[in-house]
């Protein structure tokens, strides 16, 4: 069933903020921060209907934020083809990678084959930190 969304000023405000963070996963609670500091602030409840339907439109995923207890939002770039490679999290900063290369495009063949699995790369993330917040 086809989700109708009416375009306000504040749902825009919340699509720029996704778009202009989209190598980020961000939760409500980021998003109506963001709003507030942009001084557009918005209800909770509100930002997460919307949010919810936008996942349902296919326009933002839907994960597990770095905590383990809440829901991270984040736009789909279309033209990066999101949908055909895994992403690299970092559960430090929130940092998304996009992860298309060819050596994974192996192990996704692998798991395949050997493990009779196919792997849903739309919602797949390996977490771990990137360069910028590893500590040796």
């Amino acid at each position: 069933m086809p989700v109708t969304v009416y375009n306000t000023k504040q749902k825009k405000f919340i699509e720029k903020i996704l778009h202009d963070n989209k190598d980020t996963q961000l939760t409500c609670e980021q998003i109506v921060d963001l709003l507030k500091s942009h001084n557009t602030p918005v209800g909770k409840a509100t930002v997460y209907r919307f949010l919810e339907n936008l996942t349902v439109r296919g326009e933002v995923r839907k994960s597990l934020s770095t905590d383990g207890k809440s829901s991270a939002y984040q736009f789909i770039d279309k033209s990066m083809n999101c949908d055909s490679h895994l992403h690299l999290k970092c559960t430090s900063c929130g940092k998304l990678i996009h992860l298309g290369c060819e050596f994974m495009h192996g192990v996704d063949e692998h798991v395949r084959q050997h493990h009779a699995f196919r792997i849903d790369n739309s919602k797949t993330v390996i977490l771990g930190l990137c360069e910028n917040c590893c500590v040796e």
